[in-house]
């Protein structure tokens, strides 16, 4: 099978997937023993000669139920913490199943109803997105979950948001959907303006 199989094959995908291609457990041993396709997480690979990608959160995208990236992971992304998290806060829609990955991974249950509030999708490569709250949703979140964050993060974040154009009436907007960050967040903003 060599190199052609690995070019019909997508860039990241299932052992499972690799069968419907035509591809065996002898032939995908095979290219990954030749270097044209690595393995990246229990069950899933990808080839190598894509682009780079994040393979955490390609295992991720790929085996969780709509993830999202969200309180430390999503601020990193809108550079408005300097903290680089050690592992990824993805939150998923509370009352679904929660996939084992061998990615570093905090887990949040979000409420249903409001898990879509602010949410956006990032391509990860060809085949896989991922959610990620925007800018306002993550600072709310970050205020409602200060306990899991620590107090100065999201007082950090709300400030650097504020030094780039954010706009406070938009904040208060959004915490109509949550109504437990808005007295904290009203507070804060007093303080900081």
């Amino acid at each position: 099978m060599g190199r052609l199989a690995d070019t019909r094959l997508p860039a990241t995908f299932t052992f499972a997937e690799a069968e419907s291609y035509g591809v065996s457990r002898r032939a995908l041993q095979h290219l990954q023993d030749t270097g044209a396709v690595e393995r990246i997480g229990r069950g899933l690979y990808r080839r190598t000669d894509e682009e780079p990608a994040d393979h955490d959160l390609i295992e991720i995208a790929a085996k969780a139920h709509r993830p999202t990236l969200c309180l430390l992971s999503a601020l990193a992304r809108h550079e408005l913490t300097d903290i680089i998290p050690v592992a990824h806060d993805v939150a998923l829609p509370r009352g679904v199943w929660q996939p084992a990955v061998s990615a570093p991974v905090h887990w949040h249950k979000f409420d249903a109803e409001t898990f879509d509030v602010g949410r956006t999708e990032i391509p990860l490569d060809s085949t896989y997105a991922i959610g990620l709250y925007d800018a306002p949703r993550s600072i709310i979140d970050a205020f409602r979950l200060r306990r899991a964050v620590g107090p100065d993060v999201p007082n950090e974040a709300l400030r650097r948001w504020l030094r780039r154009g954010g706009k406070p009436a938009d904040l208060m907007r959004l915490t109509t959907n949550f109504p437990a960050a808005r007295p904290v967040l009203l507070h804060t903003l007093q303080v900081l303006l």
